[in-house]
This record gives structure tokens, C-alpha cells and sequence, in this order.
């Protein structure tokens, strides 16, 4: 489960809800949830679950 995610430069870090890293990715952080987090990087937008894995991939 994701406690939080936050933006440090170009990566974006993603925690879990004991603070421990899940994951990061680089790319501009646009939201999360409990259960994924979106990221756009570069002319892509990525959905992504708790374990760093992409459900979706959008093209703007």
C-alpha cells in the first residue's frame, strides 16, 4: 500500500505507509492513491500500482 509519493528533482519516490522506499521512477509526479501513482515523463504518462509495475501508458 502507498502511504505517500513525492517529487525530489526529476524522480519521483514512492513510500510505503511505514515510510520504507517502494520505488522511484523519474519523471513529473502528477498524483497517487493508496494503490498507484501517475507519472509523465517526457510525452508519456504512466500509470503505475504499489510495486513500481505500469498498468497503463498514455501518450499526450
Amino acid at each position: 500500500m502507498i502511504g505517500y509519493a513525492i517529487q525530489k528533482g526529476n524522480r519521483v519516490y514512492v513510500y510505503d505507509e511505514k515510510n520504507n522506499e517502494i520505488t522511484n521512477k523519474s519523471g513529473e509526479l502528477l498524483g497517487f492513491s493508496s494503490t498507484s501513482y501517475v507519472v509523465k515523463n517526457g510525452h508519456q504518462v504512466l500509470v503505475y500500482d504499489e510495486h513500481g509495475r505500469i498498468l497503463k501508458n498514455y501518450y499526450d
